[in-house]
């Protein structure tokens, strides 16, 4: 008896559990190859096989029933037939033949690479230069001459700031505060050079804010090492980055936001205190920020996909804003001619 494809259809709606997609991804695209070498294995043997349970099993096959080439027709998705207990594929839609990259994928691949091998701090580098030697090799000529990347200034910079940890030596630099939009000279009592979401970043002791802060090393315009030796004081604590970089407290100002569906994904790349779903395609969000003046330029930049409802002054300033910048784009009227007597 041979199955329909309707049947795998409505089976493959159900929830498959809790699975990790990506353990998933990775047994379906083992699945297909072996099924391919063995028409007409049982069940039960290919889930011995595989180390997965029957229903496991199944599942996994048809979640596959409805996968495929894009235009998702008869002829283009993976077919099977089950005879009792045995499975045989009908149809691999292709699954069967080798990648086969676009110039572009190619290009795309090796550059992503190259930056992730220039990356500071990076670990297991050897397995990356190995990847990426075995897709220039399969590439050839697509992705033309040879990519050279390099992250602007990094590796020199992350040298001199690494030495100045080893030699305990205090750091006279120059730095851009994204929050402020400025531009400040500190000296600084470096305490350890650190990695945190693939950027680099000092962390010292900032004898002008009298507190241990994190500089990332991208934003250090300049730094002369001193001959002076570091000197953090005994209260300088180092920060537990394991939760990322930027730790909402309850002393920071809380900003709530309306957003439309434009402006979702703030609330994948920031720490949100609440996110309720409104009417419509509309979201309330509620945020911790380290200052207003960061929220404004942050919500400025979102444009017509964010409204503020609070706190006040964060509204005003926005509301100031961008009434400068429509009086910047107003058309000056013509003066009108005086009445001659």
């Amino acid at each position: 008896m041979t199955a329909t494809r309707g049947a795998g259809k409505a089976a493959a709606a159900r929830p498959a559990g809790s699975r990790a997609s990506a353990d998933r991804l990775a047994r379906l695209l083992n699945l297909v190859p072996y099924l391919l070498a063995r028409p007409g294995i049982e069940i039960a043997q290919a889930a011995a096989d595989l180390g997965v349970t029957e229903r496991q099993l199944r599942e996994d096959l048809e979640l596959l029933w409805v996968c495929g080439l894009p235009g998702y027709g008869p002829g283009d998705l993976i077919d099977m037939a089950f005879d009792g207990d045995r499975v045989t594929i009908t149809y691999d839609a292709g699954i069967d033949r080798p990648l086969r990259l676009t110039p572009d994928e190619a290009l795309a691949l090796v550059v992503a690479l190259r930056m992730l091998a220039e990356t500071p701090g990076m670990a297991n580098r050897d397995a990356i230069e190995r990847a990426l030697a075995k897709i220039e090799n399969a590439a050839g000529d697509l992705v033309g001459s040879a990519v050279a990347v390099r992250l602007p200034g990094d590796a020199e910079r992350l040298d001199l700031l690494r030495g100045a940890v080893q030699r305990r030596r205090a750091l006279r630099i120059t730095y851009y505060t994204a929050a402020r939009d400025e531009t400040t000279e500190r000296t600084v009592d470096p305490l350890r050079v650190l990695m945190v979401a693939g950027r680099a970043y000092l962390e010292a002791w900032c004898r002008r804010a009298e507190a241990v802060r994190l500089f990332r090393a991208d934003r250090i315009d300049a730094l002369t090492e001193l001959d002076e030796p570091a000197m953090a004081p005994p209260e300088a604590q180092l920060h537990d980055v394991t939760a990322g970089v930027f730790r909402p407290t309850p002393e920071l100002p809380l900003v709530t936001l309306r957003v439309g569906r434009g402006g979702r994904w703030i609330t994948e790349y920031y720490p949100c205190e609440e996110v309720r779903p409104g009417p419509g395609d509309e979201w309330t969000v509620a945020m911790r920020v380290t200052d207003l003046t960061w929220a404004r330029r942050f919500v400025l930049g979102l444009g017509p996909d964010v409204t503020v409802i609070s706190p006040p002054e964060l509204v005003e300033a926005v509301r100031a804003e961008a009434a400068a910048a429509l009086d910047a784009y107003a058309v000056p009227q013509p003066a009108t001619p005086e009445p001659t007597g």
